[in-house]
């Protein structure tokens, strides 16, 4: 094999975020609903005889040392590969938008170099290696949408119906350690559990970050307006600045502001390479 072309890198929402409590370490305990949707990076990559890793952004620019270069060099320094690659990148899914876009890069990347570097490691080896680049990666490694807990790591798979968002992403973003260090962040929401969530998973729980991160990107809140006139319940994903709401009617039409990307998606019901990281990839 000398190439993968067209490997997807989808985004997810966060159908709801609730923070429980705070560690002593800083760190923040949450919960949350993890679902992918349609809307997708797409990577290729062309193996190459030597070491050298090189990208190159088709789209959007990224930073030198992003997610998608750091998950290559992780994984050829872990097994000590000798091959290299060149990733070519189309990047769709916004940044700073909580849709969890370099996480899914950075997965992608892994379980394309899997296949392409012919390593054979198996989903719970690349999960370790994805953990080390960020929380989210583990999740979009999984190949489900997940019942996530603790600062990410506890990862339990959930079935959802199929279904159609509205996502609308403003042209500001948000840091999001910018939300997590506000003192007035609402750190002691109490735990819900698995079968509360599923008696409505699309009207379920709230986003314990939006009132902070609404207060920092006032385009949040026109946003929210465009979705919430229309009759349906918008909240934002993530740390934002992206805001979504379930769509009954795929025929309503959204009007947003100049500047602001608004696309209709669909979720999937696994990630479209669950499995590449079998034993025998």
């Amino acid at each position: 094999m000398k190439s993968l072309y067209d490997v997807p890198a989808p985004a997810k929402l966060n159908l709801f975020l609730h923070i429980t409590g705070r560690r002593p370490d800083a760190y923040h305990l949450l919960q949350s609903a993890f679902m992918l949707i349609d809307w997708c990076d797409t990577l290729h990559f062309e193996k190459r005889a030597g070491p050298g890793i090189s990208r190159e952004d088709l789209t959007t620019p990224l930073p030198a040392q992003d997610l998608i270069t750091r998950a290559a060099h992780l994984l050829q320094q872990h097994t000590g590969c000798t091959d290299g690659v060149h990733i070519g990148v189309e990047k769709h899914i916004p940044a700073q938008a909580g849709m969890g876009g370099g996480s899914s890069d950075a997965a992608t990347c892994l379980l394309a170099l899997n296949r392409l570097w012919q390593l054979k490691l198996s989903l719970p080896e690349l999960t370790s290696l994805g953990l080390q680049l960020g929380a989210d990666v583990p999740f979009f490694l999984s190949g489900h949408n997940a019942w996530v807990e603790g600062i990410g790591e506890s990862i339990t798979a959930i079935d959802l119906a199929p279904a159609q968002f509205w996502v609308i992403k403003p042209p500001t973003g948000i840091e999001t350690a910018r939300i997590f260090a506000h003192p007035d962040l609402k750190r002691d929401t109490n735990a819900a559990t698995i079968l509360l969530f599923a008696a409505d998973p699309y009207g379920f729980g709230r986003n314990d970050l939006q009132p902070i991160a609404q207060a920092l990107c006032p385009e949040i809140e026109p946003a929210l307006f465009a979705l919430n006139s229309l009759g349906m319940q918008a909240k934002m994903t993530g740390s934002g600045s992206a805001v979504f709401a379930h769509c009954r009617d795929s025929t309503l039409k959204v009007s947003v502001p100049d500047h602001f990307s608004a696309r209709l998606c669909s979720n999937l019901a696994t990630h479209p390479l669950q499995g590449w990281a079998a034993i025998d990839s």
